[in-house]
């Protein structure tokens, strides 16, 4: 992998690691679903007016726009609303590389290598010490609701490592416009106008500042950047960067928000770290002499 894209790589991890304490943030001035709304109607607007339409099928905007920023935010969102704090979130999330690499290899037909998959077990083993260690003092249900949201995080990264959209930016300020509508609707539906409207009345500094980071760094940046990778290295490559999220992200609620790091949490971090190791490193190409 390019070392300046391993850099943009870091740069996604580090964003999306603190994304957790913001939305624990948000999530105090909004209902979950009107949130995930605002943040993405944020990031369409005014961009999709000035960008143009997407260089790619609809069908692709429509499906990444649903898996992405439908159901894996709404589920999250809603999850940690009921009490998934922002380190455990950040780290039961990731188990989206799996489904990623699953859907890679059956849909796109990829073939990861032994180092990558070796690589994930060991990442895996981190992230399965932490479960045990936080998982059990949250709700098993809110738990579910954040696996099933990697799970759509997976199809995602699928789709848009099929589409291969050109444009990035372009691609994300579309995805993000076609959640708004479905989120809207489910907001209304579930949480009731009352509670949409106090919320909006009622709209604060922190509130406001959540939003602009969710919208720009989180959703422009962040998922564009890891779109642009993802259109150029195998999806197996990428998906495994995921794993630093959560290590970020426990030490940003860790440092922001108080939540305790234990010995055993320290070492499933080692053990993440070690995993993702060896899912970047590739082995050196024998060179061969040339004959006669």
């Amino acid at each position: 992998m390019n070392p300046r894209h391993v850099l943009l790589a870091l740069a996604v991890v580090l964003v999306w690691g603190i994304n957790f304490v913001v939305i624990e943030v948000g999530l105090e001035e909004f209902p979950p679903l009107l949130f995930s709304a605002l943040r993405f109607l944020l990031a369409a607007v005014p961009a999709i007016f000035v960008l143009g339409r997407p260089r790619v099928a609809w069908r692709y905007v429509i499906a990444v726009g649903l898996a992405l920023g439908v159901a894996k935010f709404g589920l999250l969102f809603v999850a940690m609303d009921h009490g998934v704090p922002a380190g455990l979130a950040s780290l039961v999330l990731q188990s989206q590389v799996i489904f990623t690499v699953l859907f890679a290899v059956l849909v796109l037909r990829e073939r990861p290598r032994r180092a990558q998959l070796f690589g994930i077990g060991v990442a895996c083993l981190g992230l399965l010490l932490i479960v045990l260690d936080r998982g059990l003092a949250s709700p098993l249900g809110a738990l579910l609701l954040v696996i099933a949201a990697g799970a759509c995080w997976g199809v995602s990264n699928t789709v848009t490592r099929h589409a291969k959209p050109q444009d990035m930016l372009r691609f994300m300020v579309w995805v993000s416009a076609v959640a708004v509508l479905p989120l809207t609707v489910l907001s209304l539906l579930v949480e009731g106008p009352r509670a949409d409207l106090d919320a909006l009345r009622s709209i604060d500094l922190g509130g406001a500042a959540a939003l602009l980071y969710l919208a720009g760094a989180a959703t422009l940046f962040g998922f564009g950047a890891w779109g642009f990778l993802l259109g150029r290295y195998d999806a197996s490559t990428v998906a495994p960067f995921s794993l630093l999220v959560p290590v970020v992200g426990m030490g940003a609620a860790w440092l922001l928000h108080g939540e305790a790091v234990g010995l055993q949490q320290a070492v499933a971090a080692v053990l993440i770290m070690g995993g993702m190791a060896c899912t970047v490193i590739r082995p050196r190409e024998r060179v061969t002499a040339p004959v006669g």
